[in-house]
């Protein structure tokens, strides 16, 4: 029989039941993709979404149109051959989903962002700040929710908020370091704010399986979820109007906000972070107003009504082998859709400012990221299909494909227009195709007009840009905090620039990224590395080194067949020569703070922080630091110990006659071992999580000699 927990950890389990109130589940039924629910029409879509709409297909019908038409008069379409109408099906697909870009760009130009007044709407619904983490760093986790309590305590409306952390840490020290920062932030609030914590046993499903294990034990005790990242930071303001907007409209299901990105201290980081300051406002502007009633989740800085996600958004299993098949990993996109689809309003508020997510400090870590994002994208074709969903919806799916198709698409158009000049240089060329003929048949190619071309294309490519700059240029807060119109020209020039030798490595990284699911390769569930001061040169190299290898090849054999096909190919092939070095550039604090020093690729943020981001801060620098053995930690500091069993929901039971071998094998070295260190060097990962789950091991750990 288990030993009974100390007397003040069992107290403390009554008090708190494991870090978390007492359960009130809600009902969620699993969703059909075949057998849409029935669900009331939310009426014709308003004139300002229509007009939208016009603009975006219009812009995008005529700017591939044109092209491709121009692209017929090149290769002479009465004489095409069947290479070059393989070239130009490519061309056409690239060149539509650069001019949807530049579509969207113009219809948030012309179409001003809907205010929606919520008035001086008095709170009275309860709201949960849910924020999942997986091996998250918690220092900085908690220093962001303690951040957002304050602010709400500052406008009197933190009574109708709870933080809610949903842990799915499968490390021992992860979770140990978690359950003692949250204990921390529990002390902070205590006075402020209900904090509580849950840490899953199984993470089934992930995140999305995180989130509705959430919503079906306690989702009845809530109105509302402000579903958050690890790196997220939101206003108080922003939060307390989300809440007036979901009060004053009962049909709208999600608000999603625009999150921008800040804190950025390397090269790569701030180039994302000014391109979605002075950029991203206007394409997301857009989507907003083509969007309408039937917008998107992108999984965070989002609020949710509780009732309406959990009747609508349990996600099904899907059918097949991973990686298309199984749960689904890009669940927000999906879940947006299942809640447009039961009748709720998806909405994105696009004039709400004061949401804040962090970049990928480096080339390396966005790679990363993008393996695990491009399956769970191309996994939506088993979406896009299913019965009952809006057509802007299919059209959100359709657009999170095309973001990593159009990487493979790229390099096949590479490829072709390659083997055509291959084919040029060494394969004769037939002038009299027929036995009598008195005139042959040049072959025809308008080099001027294939100039023309390319300076369309990348004009419409550059389009957002463009647009983007001369927004932010009229856009007061935006023009003084990137370093005025210079600065926002100056910076937007150096942006470009590395940016387009960075994309011919993203469009091989994406390519690979495309085969390897298409082959049946399963990405896993790796933490994000949201933080780094450098990247190693073997770390550039090891992951960079087969880009490198494709630029030589490909120069060799362009320099033997024609020079001039050689400088056609440069831009690209100069990106993938240097791959090696701009992946370490990428990941350079030394580069970043240069750029900082000299004024560019500044954002607001960085000229005059806001006070919820600079006490972030603060509170990170007040922090103690990570604890390095956690297991240590909970064995020598009673304190510690109590916090953390009675500050988690105790394992669940293992079923009879099958006992967690895991936990039995913890238990006889524990047994065996003569000190502290002996026990901690003999337990493995899978024993460790049982002995920080288990307060009669703890014990047993705890009563070895410190040595």
């Amino acid at each position: 029989m288990d030993a009974p927990l100390s007397p003040t950890a069992a107290r403390q389990r009554r008090l708190t039941n494991g870090g978390m109130p007492h359960e009130q589940p809600c009902v969620m039924p699993t969703q059909s993709l075949l057998h849409p629910p029935a669900a009331p029409s939310l009426g014709p879509a308003p004139l300002r979404v229509v007009a939208a709409r016009f603009v975006l297909i219009a812009c995008t019908l005529g700017f591939a149109g044109l092209g491709c038409y121009e692209m017929l008069g090149i290769v002479n379409f009465s004489q095409m051959t069947v290479l070059q109408g393989v070239m130009i099906g490519f061309f056409a697909i690239t060149l539509t989903w650069i001019s949807f870009a530049a579509g969207s760009a113009i219809a948030g130009l012309l179409t001003p962002p809907r205010r929606q007044s919520s008035g001086d709407t008095r709170i009275h619904t309860r709201t949960a700040l849910l924020m999942p983490v997986y091996n998250e760093d918690p220092t900085r986790v908690a220093a962001a929710l303690q951040a957002m309590a304050e602010d709400l305590a500052r406008l009197d409306a933190a009574a109708h908020f709870e933080i809610v952390v949903i842990s799915d840490s499968t490390q021992a020290n992860a979770w140990i370091n978690e359950s003692l920062a949250i204990d921390r932030l529990r002390r902070a609030l205590r006075q402020t704010m209900p904090v509580w914590y849950r840490r899953r046993w199984r993470n089934t499903a992930r995140k999305a399986g995180n989130v509705e294990n959430f919503v079906r034990h306690w989702g009845g005790r809530y109105d509302f979820m402000v579903v958050l990242d690890a790196d997220s930071l939101m206003a108080g303001d922003t939060l307390v109007e989300l809440v007036r907007r979901m009060q004053a409209d009962p049909r709208l299901g999600i608000l999603q906000t625009v999150p921008t990105l800040h804190g950025g201290a390397t090269l790569f980081a701030r180039l994302q972070q000014f391109a979605s300051r002075v950029y991203g406002g206007l394409i997301a502007r857009g989507v907003a107003a083509w969007s309408g009633n039937e917008g998107n989740y992108w999984g965070h800085n989002a609020i949710i009504r509780v009732d309406a996600f959990a009747t609508a958004c349990a996600l099904p299993l899907l059918s097949g082998r991973k990686p298309f098949g199984g749960h689904v990993l890009s669940h927000d996109f999906v879940e947006a859709a299942l809640m447009r689809r039961a009748g709720w309003k998806v909405q994105m508020a696009a004039d709400l400012g004061g949401s804040w997510e962090e970049a990928p400090p480096s080339l390396v870590d966005v790679a990363t990221r993008d393996r695990r994002w491009a399956q769970g994208n191309l996994q939506h074709s088993k979406v896009i299909g299913a019965r009952g969903l809006a057509t802007a919806s299919r059209g959100h799916f359709l657009i999170g494909m095309m973001s990593y198709l159009s990487s493979p698409l790229w390099l096949a158009l590479l490829a072709v227009g390659f083997a055509l000049t291959l084919q040029a240089n060494l394969i004769r060329p037939e002038y009299f195709s027929e036995a009598f003929q008195l005139f042959p048949d040049w072959p025809q190619f308008d080099a001027a007009r294939m100039t023309r071309l390319f300076i369309y294309t990348m004009a419409i490519l550059l389009l957002p840009k463009v647009l983007g700059m001369l927004h932010s240029m009229l856009t007061r807060a935006t023009r003084r905090g990137s370093g005025g119109i210079i600065g926002i020209i100056s910076s937007a020039l150096i942006e470009t620039l590395i940016s387009a030798l960075y994309a011919p490595i993203m469009m091989l990284v994406q390519s690979q990224h495309v085969l390897e699911i298409i082959t049946g390769r399963d990405s896993g569930w790796k933490a994000q590395r949201r933080h780094a001061d450098s990247t190693a040169w073997d770390e550039a190299w090891r992951h960079h080194r087969w880009h490198v290898a494709c630029g030589l090849a490909i120069g060799a054999i362009a320099f033997s067949l024609s020079p001039t096909l050689l400088a056609w190919l440069a831009p690209t092939l100069a990106g993938l020569l240097l791959a090696v070095p701009l992946a370490k550039l990428s990941g350079s604090v030394a580069a970043g703070r240069t750029l900082r020093f000299l004024g560019l690729l500044r954002i607001a943020e960085e000229r005059d922080a806001p006070a919820i981001i600079r006490r972030r801060d603060e509170l990170v620098s007040q922090a103690p630091p990570a604890i390095a053995d956690g297991l240590r930690q909970l064995a020598g500091d009673p304190r510690s110990r109590y916090a953390h069993i009675a500050g988690n929901l105790p394992p669940p039971a293992a079923e009879r006659g099958q006992p967690d071998a895991s936990r039995l094998t913890a238990e006889h070295k524990l047994h065996d071992a003569r000190s502290q260190s002996e026990a901690l060097e003999w337990l493995d990962a899978a024993e460790r999580i049982h002995v920080a789950s288990d307060a009669q091991l703890l014990e047993q750990l705890a009563a070895l000699p410190d040595r």
